[in-house]
């Protein structure tokens, strides 16, 4: 089970770090992380008023984090504003991106 999930998190870490996920926005989710700004903040060893409101997080990582399946927030409605969720737990893979927001 260990071997799958950093299998996983390694596979993540490399697509997000080729930017398939940045073209356009398509396939990202403005994840809100004000109810787990302590935890990443702990994570990353910084102040919690360091940490953003809100990550633009691609759809497996949104969906891991908000406890919802990949097709609730897969489902694009063409106009409409790109899909959004809470998280309610964080990841290595949410942590890495708002690392990388922080700079």
């Amino acid at each position: 089970m260990k071997v799958r999930y950093i299998a996983a998190v390694v596979g993540l870490s490399a697509m997000l770090g080729t930017g398939a996920f940045a073209q356009g926005g398509a396939g990202l989710v403005n994840v809100s992380i004000n109810n787990v700004a302590n935890d990443i903040a702990r994570n990353l060893s910084v102040d919690v008023n360091r940490i953003p409101v809100t990550v633009q997080a691609p759809i497996a990582v949104a969906a891991a984090v908000c406890g919802v399946t990949v097709s609730v927030l897969g489902t694009v409605v063409p106009g409409a504003p790109a899909p959004s969720c809470t998280a309610t737990t964080t990841n290595p893979a949410l942590n890495a991106i708002v690392q990388r927001q922080l700079g």
